[in-house]
């Protein structure tokens, strides 16, 4: 088969050179228009369907300089084209020259009254507009008809000629310029905007509102772009045609272009969209079977939640519902990324400001969506936001008790001193609509106190929204008045006493004293209503409760939120909640934290933490068991203290014993229940069982060590603490001159003990024959060695012999017996003072036993010693120095860290058999050591 003939209009360079003549010579010259006609026409049509659509051809056609003339045909085209009939009275009309206008004269625009183009000319216009659209889809070509003044052209051909093709490939190719940012601001500069909506408004062929609206939608680049389109009038239309078009691929483009107007919605936007219906449109589409229009339909409602006058509306029309379940969706197992849930969750937490949202997000499952954020460490960033949509249900009652059903509280406690992320601050636009006509010039509520105001009205607190003072806020709020105190539980400082209810203050032109309101804000405003329940011990008694409390008082950089202070004073005022603080180690833990300084996450091993402020944080500890010790000494608190500790189970029998000597300072009663009861003992025995708090040892050995204080009130740690052995002076030795070693008068010895290691120990007979019932036995008795210079002694090394040889012959305190004794950090089982021990036990030596125990007293249990040297100590098994390690352990004024430190030490080494402990425990409690020889304190 031949080859087709090739035609002139394959080559490119032939239909540049009549697009460059049509240009030159204009459509309306000398010469013989018809003839010039076809060559154009054919050349248009070439360059359309074949040079530019061909790989790389919109390059080559830019590079053989092909936009020039082409924006020239198009200024002439238009010049010759008739202006629209509604022109502006400033227009001046065209001359009709068929010289060239200048691309920057607008004046040309404007040369008929008709507003259809000749059949001609129309053919032309559509096919250089269909090339420059195509050649825009390119960057460098954007650039280059930017720069030739093509985007001034565009404007007036859409100005002025009013056919549906041509609109169409003018918006297309403006909607295609619109893709560079410095073009969508010179098309916004021109007045394009305007046409287009003309053009939106006037047409009726679906692919020509295709174009026009995905132009609009390329136009809205930035905030300023979106909000100018909005002021323009442009959403409200696009709302309006999306109400009404039966034409899916148009309701997909309007879809999308809604989305990018909403973006960062701004009040005009919302309030077009609303008027224009489209509200119910975007909600139904919210379920369209194509994903793209689902998706950016669920995006759109997103971004108009940004603006409170709307939500109302957008909740009645089904908003609510479509939102929760598009998250709930994207939070499932096959759902979507945390990035894509973000403009759901912000959406959700500002529908939450208007109390008509609330009711449906409440029915319709939202309080455990949200909870079930909080729960998502990977929606860190969120929970602030979250947070702050949960104080909506403030006054709520039944959304406040699932709240507290589905673990709210622990999770807010966790809050306060979390590394949560920052909340993103909202325009006063989002803020609740409840009272719309609310507007403080001088200062921009927050949202949550905008709806905080219906709440107030609602529960009889203020009489309308002028009742209430705009310079009290959440944020900002005085703080009570002090008043005087009825009982012991109220005295104190103001911020720490319970507010009997809750007062608005008015206008008043003193300056009041403003609470600071921080991240942890809305988390203590929801803490605080939860403790103003009836009995609210089951949520905030509760140990994760009150370590999110501690931990936020304590570790606060400035001073903390008085309504955390006053959260902590209403719940140890409050006789309801007794029990849980004796059950959860509440009451130990607020002396521990408080008093002590030990933390949680400080036991054992301290961490490095900013120096606190200790005395403020003891004054506080000090207050709040105060405020229990008044109710556990009511009838009430007797009464509840007496049942747990005969009645409850043995974990609770345990917390109350531990708890006893913390709130309790009756001596009747604590005398009855820990003594006569035998509290303390259970107390005791529950040292070998698993511990059932990490501060337990810390817990029980403060509480043994208050306790001690309350049995002997005279001993008062603030003395200095000194060992009663460090008061002995030594004594002489008398072994000494018998070892020869020191030139010194008396008897000789008359005997040699031999060793195993086979070493000989002089001595004497007669001496050492009255020291004890064994050695009078052995050396003065019928025994063979009586007769023999040279008496064995069997298992005995020579540094466990040295001190029964000085004690034999009369040494008491020469130090001897420290010979054995090793230094502290090195364990005594196994040592020479282990076998010492063992040895005068054999001799019937008791001197030697007690002489030797204050030995590794003072060695071990002095000022060198430490926690660890208590349990190496008490592991040797003998009932004084077990005693010894009591003491040390229990010393007033001991460190409580040490103190907690010794038990644990004491309670390993005793292992399953704890008698030897317990009775020394008590021996030192009960202060039966008194007058006895102790170890020194080391602080």
């Amino acid at each position: 088969m031949a080859a087709a003939k090739p035609t002139p209009t394959d080559s490119l360079s032939f239909c540049l050179s009549q697009l460059t003549a049509a240009a030159e010579e204009g459509l309306d010259g000398t010469k013989d228009t018809a003839t010039n006609e076809t060559p154009l026409g054919r050349a248009l049509l070439a360059l359309r369907t074949r040079h530019v659509k061909a790989a790389a051809g919109i390059e080559r056609f830019r590079a053989r300089g092909g936009l020039r003339p082409l924006l020239a045909l198009l200024r002439r085209a238009a010049a010759a084209g008739p202006a629209p009939s509604q022109a502006s009275s400033g227009s001046a009309p065209s001359t009709g020259s068929p010289g060239p206008a200048p691309p920057s004269d607008p004046a040309s625009a404007a040369s008929s009254s008709t507003s259809s183009p000749p059949v001609r000319l129309r053919k032309t216009l559509d096919l250089a507009l269909s090339i420059l659209a195509n050649c825009c889809t390119e960057g460098a070509s954007r650039a280059e008809v930017r720069k030739l003044g093509g985007i001034l052209s565009l404007v007036t051909i859409l100005q002025c000629v009013k056919t549906d093709s041509i609109q169409n490939r003018t918006a297309r190719a403006l909607g295609n310029l619109a893709m560079d940012p410095e073009s969508c601001q010179d098309i916004h500069s021109a007045g394009g905007v305007p046409l287009l909506l003309e053009s939106l408004a006037a047409c009726k062929d679906s692919k020509c509102l295709q174009s026009v609206v995905r132009a609009l939608r390329n136009l809205a680049d930035s905030p300023q772009h979106r909000l100018s389109l909005a002021q323009q009038g442009a959403v409200r239309p696009l709302a309006e045609l999306l109400a009404t078009t039966p034409d899916l691929t148009l309701t997909s483009a309007l879809v999308r272009a809604l989305l990018e107007l909403s973006r960062g919605c701004s009040r005009t936007c919302a309030e077009q969209l609303s008027l224009g219906g489209g509200l119910g449109p975007l909600v139904s589409l919210a379920s369209h079977p194509k994903r793209a229009v689902r998706e950016a339909t669920i995006l759109t409602l997103a971004n108009l939640c940004a603006q409170g006058l709307v939500r109302p509306a957008l909740g009645n029309a089904g908003g609510v519902e479509v939102l929760l379940g598009e998250l709930r969706r994207r939070r499932g197992p096959s759902g979507a990324s945390p990035a894509s849930q973000q403009p759901l969750v912000r959406a959700i937490c500002l529908l939450c400001r208007e109390a008509i949202n609330r009711a449906r997000l409440r029915d319709a499952g939202g309080l455990e969506l949200l909870m079930g954020l909080l729960r998502d460490s990977r929606a860190q960033a969120w929970h602030p936001r979250v947070v702050v949509a949960l104080v909506g249900f403030l006054y709520d009652t039944g959304a406040l008790g699932r709240l507290q059903a589905l673990g709210l509280v622990p999770l807010l406690a966790g809050q306060l001193c979390g590394e949560a992320g920052d909340e993103e601050e909202e325009g006063r636009e989002a803020a609740s609509w409840d009272f719309p006509e609310e507007r403080t010039p001088e200062r921009v509520e927050a949202g949550s106190f905008r709806s905080l105001k219906s709440w107030l009205i609602s529960e009889g607190y203020a009489a309308g929204p002028g009742d209430i003072s705009p310079d009290w806020s959440p944020e900002h709020c005085p703080l009570p008045e002090p008043s005087e105190p009825s009982s012991p539980a109220t005295s104190g400082p103001p911020s720490l006493q319970t507010p009997r209810k809750l007062c608005t203050p008015r206008r008043s032109t003193a300056t009041p004293t403003e609470e600071p309101w921080g991240r942890e804000g809305p988390a203590l405003l929801l803490l605080s209503r939860f403790s103003q329940a009836p009995d609210p011990s089951g949520a905030l008694v509760t140990g994760p409760a009150l370590r999110g409390l501690l931990a936020y008082v304590t570790g606060a950089p400035g001073p903390p939120n008085p309504r955390a202070l006053r959260i902590l004073a209403r719940l140890t005022c409050n006789p309801a909640c007794l029990e849980a603080f004796v059950r959860s180690y509440g009451a130990a833990l607020l002396r521990a934290w408080l008093v002590l300084g030990v933390a949680p996450d400080d036991w054992p091993t301290p961490r490095a933490r900013p120096a606190p402020r200790c005395n403020q944080h003891r004054e506080l500890g000090e207050l709040l068991l105060q405020n229990l010790t008044v109710q556990a000494e009511s009838p009430f608190g007797v009464g509840a203290l007496t049942h747990l500790l005969l009645s409850g189970t043995p974990e609770d029998r345990v917390a109350c014993a531990l708890t006893l000597p913390f709130i309790c300072r009756k001596p009747s009663l604590w005398r009855r229940l820990l003594l006569d009861q035998g509290g303390l003992r259970l107390l005791l025995g529950a040292l070998t069982l698993p511990a059932p708090n990490p501060l337990f040892f810390v817990f029980v050995a403060d509480s043994l060590s208050c306790l001690r204080s309350l049995v002997s009130p005279t001993e008062s740690p603030a003395l200095p603490l000194t060992s009663p052995w460090d008061l002995d002076l030594p004594t002489p030795c008398h072994y000494e001159p018998l070892l020869g070693s020191t030139p010194a008068p008396g008897p000789a010895p008359d005997l040699h003990f031999l060793l195993d290691s086979g070493l000989r120990l002089p001595a004497q007979r007669a001496t050492s024959a009255t020291a004890s019932p064994f050695f009078r036995a052995l050396l003065a008795g019928s025994f063979a060695e009586a007769q023999l210079d040279l008496v064995p002694l069997r298992g005995l090394s020579p540094s466990a012999a040295w001190p029964v040889l000085h004690h034999l012959h009369g040494c008491r305190g020469c130090g001897a017996a420290r010979g054995p004794v090793p230094p502290p950090g090195q364990p005594l089982l196994g040592s020479g003072a282990e076998e010492a021990l063992e040895a005068a036990g054999r001799f019937l030596l008791p001197g030697l036993e007690e002489e030797l125990e204050e030995a590794v007293g003072r060695v071990h249990l002095g000022p060198q010693g430490g926690p660890e040297s208590v349990g190496e100590v008490f592991r040797l098994g003998r009932p004084r120095l077990a005693a010894h390690c009591a003491h040390w352990t229990l010393e007033p004024g001991r460190c409580p860290r040490k103190r907690a430190l010794a038990l644990m030490e004491l309670v390993g080494a005793a292992g399953e058999e704890a008698g030897l402990l317990t009775e020394a425990l008590l021996a030192v409690v009960m202060g039966a050591e008194a007058g006895g020889k102790g170890p020194g304190a080391d602080c």
